[in-house]
């Protein structure tokens, strides 16, 4: 019986290290979709932030300044403003940011750069 159990005592070990780098490359993997996602979000409600700006403003320089309040890289960020007219109608900011990917070990499983985009429609209240 002794013997039967010593024959079998390497193959756990081995199958280990045969499955060990694949479940770690899946949650290092796992984790930059995360970090993409978190970015998404910011993303998301930079535009907001800027869009309630563009409602209240009329000046541009405030309305990046407001997108960029939200924790984005100026570098990375591009951010533009439609107005079609005065109170009352309605103005559109776009947000486009350039993630990167960060995590070691899965850069070939992703674009070197990440576009996310997001876009806010709010009516405009002041001139």
């Amino acid at each position: 019986m002794s013997c039967i159990r010593s024959r079998h005592t390497g193959s756990a070990t081995v199958e280990l290290a045969l499955v060990l780098p694949l479940a770690l490359f899946a949650a290092l993997a796992l984790v930059q979709v995360g970090l993409l996602a978190k970015e998404s979000l910011a993303v998301a409600n930079a535009a907001r932030e800027g869009a309630r700006e563009a409602a209240v403003s009329s000046d541009e320089d405030r309305v990046r300044d407001a997108v960029l309040r939200s924790g984005l890289s100026s570098e990375r960020t591009v951010v533009s403003v439609q107005r079609r007219g005065g109170v009352g109608v309605p103005v559109t900011v776009s947000v486009r940011y350039r993630s990167q990917v960060v995590v070691p070990f899965v850069e070939w499983l992703f674009p070197e750069e990440v576009a996310l985009q997001s876009t806010v429609t709010m009516r405009q209240e002041t001139d």
